[in-house]
């Protein structure tokens, strides 16, 4: 089984924000800490999980067994209820629904802060890179 760890970051909110993707499992283990410009938290955890997503697509797992692992209580609901409140989070949720029903065996586990230290580091790192690098 392959797990990745997502996570979302902004020093304000709105501000500068990072996403922090971990993969690993099936002798994987990889790090990525993408810029993502000016958005809220909230806004960078579900571009965190979409750039998950697609990092996975792209190298073709979708055919493994793949458990997504957030921190975010809103991005796991808003997954499990296909459902967000929040009207303006509509679109990023239809775009991770998508290309979630292109997984073979999707996952999704809300795990507590302490579990997420890596992506959390590399989200927080990402955010430092928006001025250095620009963002996506």
């Amino acid at each position: 089984m392959i797990e990745v760890y997502i996570d979302g970051a902004s020093a304000g909110n709105p501000g500068p924000s990072g996403a922090g993707i971990f993969i690993k499992g099936n002798g994987l283990a990889e790090e990525y800490s993408l810029p993502l410009g000016t958005m809220s938290n909230h806004e960078a955890e579900f571009h965190a999980f979409i750039h998950a997503l697609k990092i996975c697509l792209e190298k073709g797992l979708m055919h493994s067994v793949v458990s997504f692992r957030t921190d975010s209580e809103l991005i796991n609901r808003a997954m499990e209820k296909e459902f967000v409140k929040n009207k303006q989070y509509s679109p990023l949720l239809e775009e991770a629904l998508e290309l979630s029903r292109k997984m073979e065996l999707f996952f999704m586990k809300w795990i507590p802060s302490a579990e997420n230290k890596v992506a959390d580091r590399l989200a927080r790192l990402a955010i430092q890179k928006n001025s250095s690098e620009g963002a996506f």
